[in-house]
């Protein structure tokens, strides 16, 4: 053996090097024994059991139990190390972290990032402070609060290019890990997933047996319902218990979802209020709840389609009524600032007044709010390129 082949081998006396690791998580896969002695290590049934689960459920993405996910999400204590040398301990812990498994949690796909979303709410959603307050303090109490008698059930309000979906989107990005790819996060849009009126029954039991599914798979879930005011009466009626004060439906506990709505209900009432500030010379932002919300609940009720005629509604399951405030041209030069930032470009005052100019305004005397809202800033910006 040669002088480097001998300090090879006194480094893997001290240090396993990535092969004698590889051989050691293939042999706690390969062997599900009830004693297994291996470099002296030990009984390692549950270790090799738990690696085993691990590398077939979440790897080879074998059909695995219903425990599975469970058992996937485990931290290993140390109890289960003893007898292992320590070097091998502290390598196979961090090879485990860095499969995203480690962490304070419990559970690594929720990170409830409240003062993220907070800073999300204040620094990138422009000119809407009913929506940053309510938002905020809806979501924070449910997370503060794991003793809640219901789901938390939010109705989001307003034209399109207000933020509905730009926040439905910072409130997965803060809550889970992956934001709006978790697996405990799924936006249900209603005409691309339940088309056709014919199929509502179809669509019910595909609705519960997901929402359910979700559950089961994560302790905290969030559903986004996009263009809700289209959803088929009976869909939402279907899935109705999961919203309500029910300890568990069919053994499932639901208090730990959290549902979202987003329609276009309710804008045009919105908009009068505002306009209706400003003829008065009163701040938009001295516009409150209490402007609102009522406003929102009656619209709602009194609108077409499948969300007002639900029992949703009826049965008073909606925590809150979120208004979004259509946008003025000061908050489309903010949109169009933070477009030319994501692509890491700085515009000057010119070219945002430029770009904000470019959009069209109503009503047609005041040309006060933008129709599009902030929706189309980030493809506008494309024609002010040089």
């Amino acid at each position: 053996m040669t002088g480097t082949g001998g300090r090879s081998a006194g480094r893997v006396a001290s240090r396993p090097s990535a092969l004698m690791i590889v051989v050691l998580l293939l042999h706690l896969v390969c062997s599900r024994t009830v004693a297994v002695d291996f470099f002296n290590f030990g009984s390692i049934s549950n270790v090799s059991t738990y690696y085993f689960n691990y590398i077939y459920c979440n790897i080879w993405e074998g059909e695995c139990q219903a425990n599975q996910d469970d058992v996937a999400l485990q931290v290993p204590t140390r109890d289960l190390w003893a007898g292992f040398p320590q070097d091998y301990v502290n390598l196979l812990h961090q090879w485990y972290c860095s499969l995203g498994q480690c962490c304070e949690s419990g559970d690594c796909r929720i990170t409830n990032n409240i003062t993220g979303l907070s800073r999300d709410l204040q620094t990138k959603l422009h000119g809407q402070h009913l929506a940053q307050s309510v938002v905020l303090k809806a979501i924070q109490g449910f997370i503060k609060n794991p003793d809640s008698n219901k789901p938390l059930t939010l109705s989001f309000h307003g034209w399109s290019g207000t933020g509905k979906n730009f926040v439905a989107r910072m409130i997965a990005d803060n809550l889970y890990r992956d934001g709006v790819k978790s697996e405990c996060v799924q936006l249900f849009i209603a005409p691309f997933h339940f088309p056709h009126a014919r199929l509502v029954d179809t669509y019910k039991n595909q609705l519960r047996e997901a929402i359910r599914d979700i559950v089961l798979r994560c302790p905290q879930t969030l559903f986004i319902f996009d263009e809700a005011e289209k959803l088929h009466p009976g869909l939402i009626d279907a899935i109705k218990p999961f919203m309500d004060h029910y300890d568990n439906v069919d053994g499932v506990s639901y208090r730990r979802a959290i549902f979202l709505f987003l329609s276009n209900i309710g804008g045009a009432a919105i908009n009068d209020v505002a306009l209706d500030f400003w003829h008065s010379g009163q701040n938009r932002e001295d516009i409150g709840m209490e402007d609102l919300e009522h406003r929102l609940r009656t619209e709602t009720l009194e609108s077409e389609g499948g969300f007002a005629q639900s029992e949703l509604m009826s049965g008073h399951l909606i925590d809150f009524f979120v208004p979004f405030l259509p946008l003025e041209y000061r908050h489309i030069k903010l949109c169009a600032r933070d477009a030319y930032a994501a692509r890491g470009l700085e515009a000057d005052e010119a070219t945002l007044d430029e770009v904000a100019k470019a959009m069209l305004y109503v009503p047609k005397e005041e040309r006060l709010f933008s129709a599009q809202g902030c929706k189309s800033i980030p493809q506008r910006i494309n024609f002010f390129l040089p």
